[in-house]
C-alpha cells in the first residue's frame, strides 16, 4: 500500500510506515494538488494544517481507506464525507496530551506575569519593573471548559499551584472529577466565578463561537483566558472587544480561528494578549509519541485490524476489540451465509440479530457486531465496499433495518457470547431447510476455541469452522454418504477441512454442511447435487 505523509511527522513514525508501505512525503501540497495525487494512495496522514474535504475522498476514487489525524482534533477532515466513502479515519489522541497541559500552564504562567512582555521590553532596551506587576494564581479560581484528557492534566497541574478548580463539561463523570479534587459545574457558573478560563473543547457545531459577546459579559471582571484548545471556540472580534472593555485582563491563545493569523490582526498585535504559533503539541518527546501512535494506527486499519482511535466507528475501547475480536469474525461470517441463501428478487429488508449471552445489557456493546454483520449481508450482493465506517449508513441507504435482542441465559460472565443468530424475513431460500419454523431464514453460530463455527441452519443443528467455504446438502440419512460426497470432492483435490451432520431422527433428514478449502468446480457440484440421497444442495463462500 501507499501512505501519503502531508506533513511533517516524526522519523519513528516514518520508520514504521516504511517497514510496511511506500511512503510517499509530500508537505504543502495545495488542495488541488492533494485531490490528484490522493487516487494514488491507500492512506492519508495530515496534522492540523492539511484540510480533507469531501472533494478529496471524492477525488479517490474509493481507494483511500484511511485517513490518520496525527493528532487529537478531527475539524479539518470532513467525517460524513469519510463516512460515505468507507475510509476510516484514526486519530493520535493520547501522545500530546501531557504537552498540551504543560503548555496551557506556561501560557498560563506567563499570562499572569507578563513574561513575554516584560521579555520584549527589556529587548527593547527598557527596564519596566513598575509596567509589570503580574497577578498570582494560589487561591484563584481556574474554571477548565472541556474536561477530556488534556483538560484534566491542566487541572491536576493548576491543583499543583494552589488553585481552586472547578470544570464544565456535559459528558464528563463526576467521579473521576472529584479523584482530582475538581468541582463539576455548569456552564453559567464556570464563566461567572472564574478568575481565569482554560479552554480545552473540540471545535463542533455545538462549541463554535461558544466564548462570544454575550458569554463574555457574564464573566468576572478581570477574567484571564488561555485557549490551547482550537480557535474556532472563540469569537476573535468578540474578544477585542471585552479586552478593550476591561472584562477580560489578559488572553493567552496558542491556536486561531485562521492559522496562521493575519499580520495586522488586532488580537494578536494586542498588547495584553500572549500568543505562540499553535505549539501545543511542539515537544521533542510529544512529536516521536503523536509519530508512532498515528503510523501504528494507520498500519493496523490498512491491515484491517480493528482500531481503538477511529473517530467515525464504533468507539469500543482496546480491551472490548481484543475480547470480540473472533465475534467480530463470526458476525460478519453469519452475514455472509445468510444473504447468500436467499432466493427470488423480493431483497433483504428486514434482519434480526440474536445475541446469546450471561451478561448484563450495559455489559455488552454490540455495535462492532452490528456494523460486521451489515457489512456481511451488504458485501455479497453489491458492488459497493463495506467496512467498520460506512456499514450502517450504507445500509440505511438500502433500506435495510437491522433489530437487535438480547437473550440473556445462565451461565459464566467471562465468555462475552453464548451464540449470535440471524434471521432474515419475508424473503424465499435457495436452500429450503435454512427456513426455521417461524417462516424465516436463521443461521446460528458460535465461537469455539477462539474459531468461528457455525451451529444452527434452520432448525438444524451442526457444528461446522467457519474457514474457507461451505457446502450444506440437505439428504436421506443413510450410511455411505459422507464418503460420497467427500469421494467426489477428493477426485478434484479439494480439501476437506470439517464435515457435520444434523439430523431430526435417525434415518430420517438430515442436513450435512461440509467445510472446504478450495471452490469446488461447477461440474463436482453439479455431481454432488446427482447423488440420490441428496434432496437439495447449496455452495456458500465465505
Amino acid at each position: 500500500p501507499t501512505v501519503l505523509v502531508a506533513e511533517k511527522l516524526g522519523e519513528a513514525g516514518l520508520t514504521l510506515l516504511k517497514e510496511f508501505a511506500n511512503v510517499d512525503c509530500s508537505y504543502s501540497l495545495s488542495p488541488e494538488e492533494l485531490c490528484t495525487k490522493i487516487s494514488l494512495c491507500d492512506a492519508l496522514i495530515v496534522r492540523s494544517g492539511t484540510k480533507v474535504s469531501r472533494e478529496v475522498f471524492e477525488s479517490a476514487g474509493g481507494r483511500l481507506k484511511v485517513v490518520g489525524r496525527a493528532g487529537v482534533g478531527i475539524d479539518n477532515v470532513d467525517l460524513a464525507a469519510a463516512t460515505e466513502h468507507g475510509c476510516l479515519v484514526v486519530n493520535a489522541p493520547t501522545a500530546n496530551t501531557v504537552a498540551a497541559a504543560e503548555h496551557g500552564i506556561a501560557l498560563l504562567a506567563a499570562m499572569a506575569r507578563n513574561v513575554a512582555q516584560a521579555d520584549a521590553s527589556m529587548k527593547a532596551g527598557k527596564w519596566q519593573r513598575n509596567k509589570y506587576v503580574g497577578v498570582s494564581l494560589v487561591g484563584k479560581t481556574l474554571a477548565v471548559l472541556g474536561f477530556g484528557k488534556v483538560g484534566s492534566e491542566v487541572a491536576r497541574r493548576a491543583k499543583g499551584l494552589g488553585m481552586h478548580v472547578i470544570a464544565h463539561d456535559p459528558y464528563a463523570s463526576a467521579d473521576r472529577a472529584r479523584a482530582i479534587g475538581v468541582e463539576l459545574v455548569n456552564f453559567e457558573e464556570a464563566i461567572s466565578t472564574a478568575d481565569f478560563i482554560s479552554l480545552h473543547m473540540p471545535l463542533t457545531a455545538a462549541t463554535n463561537k461558544m466564548l462570544n459577546d454575550e458569554t463574555f459579559a457574564k464573566m468576572k471582571k478581570g477574567v484571564r483566558i488561555v485557549n490551547v484548545a482550537r480557535g474556532g471556540v472563540i469569537d476573535e472580534e468578540a474578544l477585542v472587544r471585552a479586552l478593550d472593555a476591561g472584562i477580560v485582563a489578559q488572553a493567552a491563545l496558542d491556536v486561531f480561528t485562521e492559522e496562521p493569523p493575519k499580520q495586522d490582526s488586532k488580537l494578536v498585535q494586542h498588547e495584553r494578549v500572549t500568543v505562540t504559533p499553535h505549539l501545543g503539541a511542539s515537544t521533542i518527546e510529544a512529536q516521536e509519541g503523536v509519530a508512532i501512535e498515528i503510523a501504528e494506527a494507520v498500519v493496523g486499519a490498512l491491515k484491517g485490524e480493528l482500531a481503538a482511535t477511529a473517530v467515525n466507528a464504533p468507539m469500543v475501547p482496546a480491551e472490548v476489540l481484543t475480547e470480540l475480536k473472533p465475534y467480530v469474525e463470526l458476525a460478519e461470517k453469519l452475514g455472509r451465509l445468510a444473504v447468500q441463501l436467499v432466493a427470488g428478487v423480493s431483497g433483504v429488508k428486514n434482519v434480526k440479530v440474536s445475541y446469546a449471552s450471561s451478561r448484563a445489557p450495559d455489559d455488552l456493546d454490540t455495535r462492532l457486531l452490528r456494523a460486521m454483520i451489515t457489512k456481511g449481508l451488504i458485501e455479497p450482493i453489491s458492488s459497493v465496499y463495506v467496512n467498520l465506517v460506512n456499514a450502517d449508513y450504507t445500509a440505511k441507504q438500502r433500506g435495510l433495518r437491522i433489530t437487535e435482542e438480547r437473550i440473556v441465559i445462565d451461565g459464566s460472565s467471562e465468555c462475552p457470547l453464548e451464540s449470535i443468530q440471524v434471521q432474515i424475513a419475508n424473503v424465499e431460500s435457495k436452500f429450503a431447510s435454512a427456513i426455521s419454523e417461524s417462516g424465516e431464514i436463521k443461521v446460528e453460530g458460535q465461537v469455539k476455541d477462539g474459531i468461528p463455527h457455525l451451529t444452527k441452519v434452520g432448525s438444524f443443528e451442526v457444528d461446522v469452522s467457519l474457514e474457507g467455504s461451505i457446502i450444506l446438502c440437505r439428504q436421506v440419512d443413510q450410511p455411505g454418504l459422507i464418503g460420497k460426497v467427500g469421494s467426489i470432492l477428493g477426485q478434484e483435490n479439494v480439501n476437506v477441512s470439517f464435515m457435520s451432520v444434523g439430523r431430526i431422527a435417525p434415518r430420517k433428514q438430515a442436513v450435512m454442511a461440509i467445510g472446504v478449502d478450495d471452490q469446488p468446480s461447477k461440474e463436482s457440484l453439479q455431481r454432488i447435487g446427482e447423488v440420490p440421497a441428496i434432496e437439495e444442495f447449496v455452495f456458500l463462500k465465505l
